[in-house]
């Protein structure tokens, strides 16, 4: 296994990698809408927040060698599924090749975000 890190998405809030390379297959952790660069969640829309979320997963995968375009499955996690609609805009432009997904409503996300997407993908 190894661990996968890049300045270009927000540290780990916890005790775990960005992502972790094994064999041929990337796996990441749940990516909220942190800023890098401020390390706080700037956009207070659903929209806004699944942009940045989508820009931290890209660079994740870049570092792990792997694009939008490898990934097999995703998992997304929202706060509200009234938010399902405007997500899938943006989710529907970064996610062409129609990887399998589930998308489920959680009570709470980390720093009160509005989703939270992570994927599995080639390298």
């Amino acid at each position: 296994m190894t661990k996968i890190y890049t300045p270009n998405a927000p540290e780990a809030v916890g005790p775990y990698s960005q992502a972790v390379v094994s064999g041929n297959m990337v796996y990441t952790s749940g990516q909220i809408a942190i800023n890098p660069e401020t390390n706080t969640i700037d956009k207070t829309d659903i929209q806004g927040q699944a942009e940045q979320i989508m820009k931290n997963l890209g660079a994740v995968l870049e570092k792990a060698g792997s694009c939008f375009e490898k990934v097999v499955k995703t998992t997304c996690f929202l706060a509200d599924m009234g938010d399902f609609g405007a997500f899938n805009e943006v989710y529907a432009k970064y996610f062409t090749s129609l990887p399998a997904r589930s998308c489920v409503a959680v009570k709470t996300l980390p720093k009160n975000a509005l989703a939270e997407v992570e994927v599995i993908a080639e390298i």
